[in-house]
């Protein structure tokens, strides 16, 4: 594919970051989906953003930062409403807890006719009323469109784990492409975390990618599973590291889009070759405060290093 076009659909909204060391608080944007929005982009990917926040103080900041990174915005509801916020209590092994003040309703939906790909998550794709019309738009997607799906749970949010299982079983059967972290594994299938993989290939999907932290992340498709280190790398928090390694993960995926939604299998080596990419991508993120992914250049100098 060549000037591929990736539609994001999902939440906006402001981390307030909360170092625990008696600083003051500090204000990110953020939203697992705008992560991997503005990640996608400042890998030189053209990206459009569906989502919704308001005309307010927070939502210049969104709009200021998608903006700075090329990222095209479809906002999804009018602006009256006002911007989401997550305060995130940094734990002292750099992991962060969240507190939510979110509404996601999703009124208008974004035209799709330029997508190659498409990507959901989080609580876009999970919490009401909102996630029903975007279920209902990746269900009528042409079947040549690649789609991508990381369920990062947030279970506060959300209905109980059956419903929230059935909605991500739902996704799965569409999305070529899945991503979790061991932590959404566990909750999804608490009694049996590591069975997750192969009920999600099961529902359709091609590639699951599970992500557990400093240990790596495991890429599992119909044909087996490939072990992808994470690369070492001091960590300043982690906020938006899933959503790095999910951006590089559809960056590096894009060469593979029409083997993909044409059912075919990716071998070994391009599996390796991809989880690299995530995995790097990410360790870059988590090298410096809030989510700031890298640029294009800064992933190959990694790379090549």
């Amino acid at each position: 594919m060549t000037n591929t076009r990736v539609l994001v659909i999902g939440e906006a909204l402001i981390d307030v970051v909360d170092r625990g060391d008696g600083s003051a608080p500090v204000r990110h944007v953020g939203g697992s989906p705008l992560n991997v929005a503005f990640g996608l982009a400042r890998l030189g990917i053209p990206t459009t953003f569906a989502t919704e926040f308001g005309d307010d103080a927070d939502g210049a900041a969104i709009a200021a930062h998608l903006a700075g990174a090329g990222v095209e915005v479809a906002r999804t509801a009018a602006g009256a409403h006002r911007t989401a916020t997550a305060l995130a209590r940094i734990q002292p092994d750099g992991s962060a807890e969240y507190v939510f003040d979110i509404d996601w309703t999703f009124p208008q939906p974004p035209p799709t006719d330029r997508a190659d790909v498409v990507h959901i998550g989080s609580i876009g794709s999970l919490r009401a009323p909102g996630a029903v019309g975007v279920l209902a738009l990746v269900e009528g997607l042409p079947s040549d469109v690649l789609v991508t799906f990381d369920p990062n749970v947030r279970p506060a949010l959300l209905p109980s784990v059956v419903e929230t299982r059935a909605l991500v079983e739902r996704y799965a059967a569409r999305a070529q492409v899945v991503k979790l972290s061991d932590e959404d594994a566990a909750w999804l299938y608490p009694e049996d975390p590591s069975s997750a993989p192969a009920r999600l290939l099961a529902q359709g999907a091609r590639l699951v990618a599970v992500t557990h932290g400093a240990e790596g992340s495991v890429v599992h498709t119909a044909g087996g599973e490939r072990r992808v280190p994470a690369r070492r790398t001091a960590a300043v928090d982690t906020i938006g590291a899933g959503d790095a390694y999910m951006s590089g993960l559809i960056a590096a995926l894009l060469p593979h889009a029409d083997a993909l939604t044409g059912g075919e299998g990716l071998d070994a080596d391009a599996l390796d070759a991809v989880g690299r990419v995530a995995a790097t991508t990410s360790s870059l993120t988590v090298a410096r405060a809030g989510a700031m992914p890298p640029t294009a250049e800064e992933l190959a100098a990694a790379l090549a290093g």
